[in-house]
């Protein structure tokens, strides 16, 4: 089979150097992050939030499980529906089945009940699996005669990934944390739907690239030379599909067990006092190895060699996701718990200049690339450059209102009453907590009632003495929140609190905060290094490897600096924002050097017609990196406890900088199992 690709007037216009219908993919991927980095901003935070707040008050093992087994799906999906585009589908209409299904999930997730939040989840993982593979593997065909250009077209298209990221995780975190959680999964789906709407209404520009694939003629091609773009038909065998099944099974039982024991108990990988979890991940990720093998070997030559590559590349992708993912939990932590995110006075107005500046310029910037494309395509697709518009609109008018929020939010020291709870546990040992009395707590008569303090902030001007409702978010009485008076009544985690004063220029940075950086550099940064690749200066693909794990590794050292006044075993500390600032431009340049680029040559490497597949174990590479992200991160508590947190950080420096020696090292085996592609 392949792709028609006979009318292509794709590089008819020409947007910043590269055909305008890149920018059409652009927007489309950019709606798409939108969606699920905001939705994605949100979903443990409300699993694990109070029900005062909306939350469903879930212990936080349970929320991470479901979590965890949500995202690791969404890299399984990937491998059938590129499957499903390769041979039957098409790229163009696997990805608007895949937007189609994917909005129907945010919608479902806005309705907030089990059902429906369940429904949801899943139909974001089945649509994730027709939409994500195919995006990429759409511009490997549509620059298949300009190979010199490809590596600037991802690293623009990445560029787009986290534009998404970046004004989803800011509009629909701000929003739904605000205004109600179905505030922000239904905003997330919105996007979800304009995205759709200008792609469908835009996808001509493609000419016939990317419709469904049609069979060649056997007899003419029987006689034509095989070349890399035409390997030969390898079939999966029998075997082949009985290994498939039992790893997709095991797979599948394994993910949906993890959430499933936690939350309902029922486990369905123990027999009797044995736990096979362990065991069932170990067999199927040994089939699914000796599956990919088997049937790279059974390829000629050049293309065996040239998917090995591959293989060589995804294996150092995933030490770099190891590290780099740690930005979801040790470095969160690290933001939580050890960095100073207080701010008053001038600093506090300082940071909400700064956090406007960082909001602003980046969708001027985006708003601008959309105006160069208006300019070149109105004519001829008036519709999507509308749908287009209307988007940034509604961006704009959010951008504006989270501004007007931020400078009219207050600080206000408040009391509320509180009583001495003591608890006799199993071991005899009694235990004392000071907790705030509610419907839920209700102190004994011998309880004295104390009035304890804290800090909350509000979109509202209240006077000194003027009551207010509040909850204790973590139930440890560090971190309450305001709620709707008029909801109070129904709520038994209320609190009746005592507004004493207003502590203006005061404001604490959110730890989610500093997820936008990634992002925001990535903006910033990716036209400086697409134009990097296409210069003479244009490392090698070992040498873009290793740039990237050493900037990693300079990253963490930052982190390490910064924490090496932290005491052996202290949970808590103050540490200037700076370091974790750095930290985070040096591991956006490394991402820039890793990730894009390796989407770029596995589109080069693979043949056309296995390109979705191979995208697939690629995105199942990144999820091996994701879950040994997991599992490192959690020893933060032990090393920290027998060294200190600095020592934590400095393993992450360390092996970066050895597997980017290793990669330098290994340049010359990539070149020859390339044969020439560069």
């Amino acid at each position: 089979m392949q792709q028609p690709t006979a009318n292509n007037p794709f590089f008819d216009r020409q947007v910043l150097g590269h055909p305008a219908g890149l920018f059409v993919l652009f927007f489309t991927e950019m709606w798409e992050r939108f969606s699920f980095y905001g939705m994605r901003a949100l979903l443990v935070l409300f699993l694990v939030s109070a029900v005062g707040i909306g939350g469903w008050d879930w212990p936080r093992e349970n929320a991470l499980a479901l979590y965890g087994t949500y995202i690791s799906m969404l890299y399984l999906t990937p491998i059938i529906g590129g499957q499903l585009a390769d041979r039957y589908l098409g790229y163009r209409k696997a990805i608007i089945i895949g937007a189609v299904i994917m909005t129907l999930g945010h919608a479902s997730m806005a309705i907030e009940t089990p059902f429906f939040l369940y429904l949801g989840l899943l139909l974001l993982i089945a649509g994730t699996g027709f939409f994500k593979p195919n995006m990429t593997s759409f511009i490997s065909v549509l620059y298949k005669d300009h190979p010199e250009k490809k590596d600037g077209a991802y690293t623009i298209f990445y560029m787009g990934v986290n534009s998404g990221a970046f004004l989803g995780i800011m509009l629909c975190g701000y929003l739904g944390e605000t205004m109600g959680w179905s505030w922000g999964f239904g905003l997330a789906g919105i996007f979800m739907l304009l995205g759709l709407l200008q792609f469908t209404l835009a996808h001509n520009i493609f000419g016939d690239v990317g419709l469904a694939p049609v069979k060649t003629n056997n007899q003419n091609s029987s006689a034509q030379t095989v070349t890399h773009d035409e390997e030969p038909p390898n079939p999966f065998t029998f075997t082949d599909k009985l290994i498939t099944f039992i790893v997709a099974i095991s797979g599948l039982i394994w993910a949906v067990n993890d959430p499933l024991s936690k939350i309902t108990h029922i486990n369905l990988l123990k027999f009797g006092d044995t736990d096979l979890s362990g065991k069932t991940i170990l067999i199927a990720l040994l089939l699914f190895i000796y599956l990919l093998v088997s049937r790279v070997m059974r390829f000629s030559k050049i293309t065996r060699n040239r998917m090995l590559a591959v293989m060589m590349i995804a294996s150092f992708i995933i030490f770099f996701w190891a590290a780099f993912e740690q930005a979801g939990g040790s470095m969160s932590i690290f933001a939580k718990d050890y960095t100073n995110r207080v701010l008053s006075g001038n600093a506090a107005l300082i940071f909400n200049i700064v956090d406007i500046i960082i909001t602003v310029v980046p969708v001027a910037i985006i708003s601008y690339v959309l105006f160069l494309l208006f300019r070149q395509t109105y004519k001829d697709y008036l519709a999507s450059n509308l749908v287009l518009a209307s988007s940034f609109v509604i961006i704009w008018g959010l951008i504006f209102w989270k501004i007007y929020a931020n400078f009219n939010t207050y600080s206000y020291e408040i009391s509320y009453p509180a009583f001495e709870q003591i608890k006799t546990g199993a071991d005899g040992l009694e235990s004392r907590k000071t907790v705030a009395v509610n419907a839920l707590n209700v102190p004994g008569a011998n309880d004295a009632i104390i009035e304890k303090t804290t800090v909350i902030r509000a979109l509202s001007d209240f006077q000194p003495n003027h009551t207010v409702n509040i909850v204790d978010l973590d139930k440890k009485g560090s971190n309450f929140k305001m709620i709707d008076p008029m909801k109070a009544s129904g709520i038994q985690e209320s609190i009746e609190a005592k507004v004493l004063r207003k502590k203006e220029n005061e404001i604490e940075i959110p730890a989610t905060w500093f997820l936008i950086l990634n992002s925001l550099f990535i903006i910033a940064l990716a036209p400086l290094f697409s134009k990097w690749w296409e210069s003479k200066f244009n490392p090698s693909l070992a040498g873009k490897y290793a740039i990237g794990l050493f900037f990693l590794g300079i990253g963490f050292a930052f982190l390490a600096y910064g924490a090496s006044d932290i005491t052996q075993g202290a949970k808590t500390a103050s540490v200037s924002l700076v370091w974790l600032v750095l930290a985070y431009l040096f591991h956006t340049m490394g991402e820039l050097c890793v990730q894009p680029v390796g989407l770029s040559y596995v589109s080069k490497l693979v043949p056309p017609r296995m390109i979705a597949f191979m995208f697939g174990v690629w995105y199942l590479a990144l999820a091996i990196g994701n879950k040994t992200s997991g599992v490192l991160g959690q020893q933060i508590d032990n090393i920290t406890a027998q060294y200190n947190l600095s020592t934590f950080f400095l393993i992450f420096t360390v092996v970066p900088f050895i597997i980017g020696v290793i990669a330098i090292i290994m340049n010359g085996t990539l070149k020859r199992l390339m044969h020439g592609v560069k």
